[in-house]
């Protein structure tokens, strides 16, 4: 991922000024990744390690959702929303 698109990425989902690792920062460029992941795999279908770490990527996106859904159902909705994901 490209440096300037995970400052990006990390300026919309932060919850305050100096927050890089909130769960909501972290779902969200995990799911930046993925999706950049996503549209290799497709291009080269045969590249089954590249598949394998996007699989871990996910598990711990999960992870981090069913975190944040426990803590704050909130802030779940409203990121799974602002994502497109879980539908």
């Amino acid at each position: 991922m490209e440096k300037q698109t995970k400052i990006n990425v990390i300026n919309e989902f932060k919850t305050s000024e100096h927050d890089t690792g909130s769960a909501d920062v972290q779902i969200a460029l995990l799911t930046a990744r993925i999706s950049q992941l996503t549209t290799h795999l497709v291009e080269n279908p045969k590249d089954y390690p590249t598949k394998r770490s996007m699989l871990r990527l996910v598990a711990q996106r999960k992870k981090l959702l069913n975190y944040l859904k426990n803590e704050d159902g909130s802030r779940y909705l409203a990121i799974v929303a602002k994502l497109g994901i879980r539908k």
